[in-house]
């Protein structure tokens, strides 16, 4: 039980090794571009450059192939992905169209639509949705999962990627610091309030939503078989959806449903996540009942 419970830290042990040298770097960068972008921004930019260029030494070092982090040839990569956009999004639309339905969310009536701007949104959305999918699938769907399968079990791995997966997305700072007062001291503060940010009551629902999101990822990958191809085009659908029902709705202020949604995002919150919930309810009652059989 011990040595499961360490080797499950390594993953929280090597983000904060990767945000203290980030914090030293981004100080560094910071001065350098006389801080024309925020200081939090880049030394949050440095962190997930440092665990992107982690992955392949980390595949090297686990001995993980190729094919064991999930990855197949070309063109069955992007008939499977093609696959998993679709799969993304026969899973979130429902909540998507239901969180209109009820009002929850309204169309941003100040905004003019012209096909023309639709199609270049819906065009860089997806690019940027392909973009992030294809760098964090292979560290958390890849390389965790590969790494803890078989020293941990299947039930395990799922919760820990999923896990680091969902605060992830919370370890953020706000803080503005102008250039002329910065100090190096300053990044490891801002460090220490993106990880506080993680104790914040009101990202309860959208971590829960992300924690069940990472939960679906996994079981499609260690239960489902599923290659990370799969997992890609999911994860990039639920992105891409989120980020044009951010350009063309608004949560609705007046709604008395609004607890539903997280003020994280606007989309994700305890509707996503009780809706994937019973969707793997289903899955796992399917499965245990084929079992019986």
């Amino acid at each position: 039980m011990l040595k499961k419970t360490g080797i499950s830290l390594v993953p929280f042990g090597m983000l904060l090794l990767y945000t203290c040298i980030a914090c030293v770097i981004g100080y560094g960068i910071f001065i350098l571009i006389n801080g024309a972008a925020e200081l939090h921004r880049v030394i949050s930019r440095v962190t997930q450059a440092l665990l992107i260029l982690s992955i392949y030494p980390t595949m090297r070092y686990l001995n993980i192939s190729a094919k064991q982090l999930g990855f197949v040839p070309f063109k069955r990569f992007l008939k499977q992905m093609s696959g998993g956009i679709i799969l993304g999004l026969c899973t979130l639309l429902p909540v998507v169209l239901l969180s209109y339905a009820l009002d929850i969310t309204i169309f941003d009536e100040t905004k003019v639509w012209t096909l023309e701007k639709v199609l270049v949104k819906l065009l860089v959305a997806f690019l940027l949705a392909l973009l992030i999918s294809l760098l964090e699938e292979p560290m958390f769907r890849g390389i965790l999962i590969s790494a803890y399968v078989k020293r941990i079990g299947v039930t395990a791995t799922i919760f820990i990627s999923s896990f680091y997966y969902a605060i992830l997305h919370f370890i953020k700072a706000r803080t503005s610091i102008s250039v002329e007062d910065a100090r190096l001291s300053d990044g490891f503060y801002l460090a220490i309030e993106a990880f506080q940010n993680l104790l914040k009551p009101e990202h309860l629902g959208a971590l829960w939503a992300l924690l069940m999101v990472g939960v679906f990822l996994a079981v499609m990958r260690t239960r489902l078989q599923l290659s990370l191809a799969w997992c890609i085009g999911c994860h990039a659908a639920w992105v891409w959806q989120i980020k044009m029902a951010h350009h063309l709705m608004n949560v609705n202020p007046h709604s008395d449903l609004t607890y539903l949604v997280s003020p994280y995002d606007g989309v994700i919150g305890p509707m996503v996540a009780m809706w994937l919930s019973f969707v793997l309810a289903v899955y796992f009652l399917y499965e245990k009942m084929r079992i019986r059989k």
